[in-house]
């Protein structure tokens, strides 16, 4: 695999891994937010609103190290 672009591949893969988790990170506060005021139940259905970009921010860092492995073999 070319060097170059595994490199700009994984860069890219990591921010897009970081702005799902931005995200996932805004919608914690909300819950947390929620909570706090003792809204346990509609806290709980928002937290799970960040599943999906908790489970696209996994599987972009799988892809990355998957990238990263196949790049230092070549």
């Amino acid at each position: 695999m070319d060097p170059q672009l595994a490199e700009t591949t994984i860069k890219t893969y990591l921010n897009e891994i970081r702005s799902r988790l931005d995200r996932a990170a805004g919608i914690s506060r909300a819950a947390d937010a929620c909570a706090s005021a003792g809204f346990h139940e509609k806290g709980l259905e928002v937290a799970l609103d960040m599943e999906q970009l908790l489970y696209e921010a996994t599987t972009l860092l799988n892809a990355a190290s998957l990238i990263n492995r196949i790049a230092r073999q070549s």
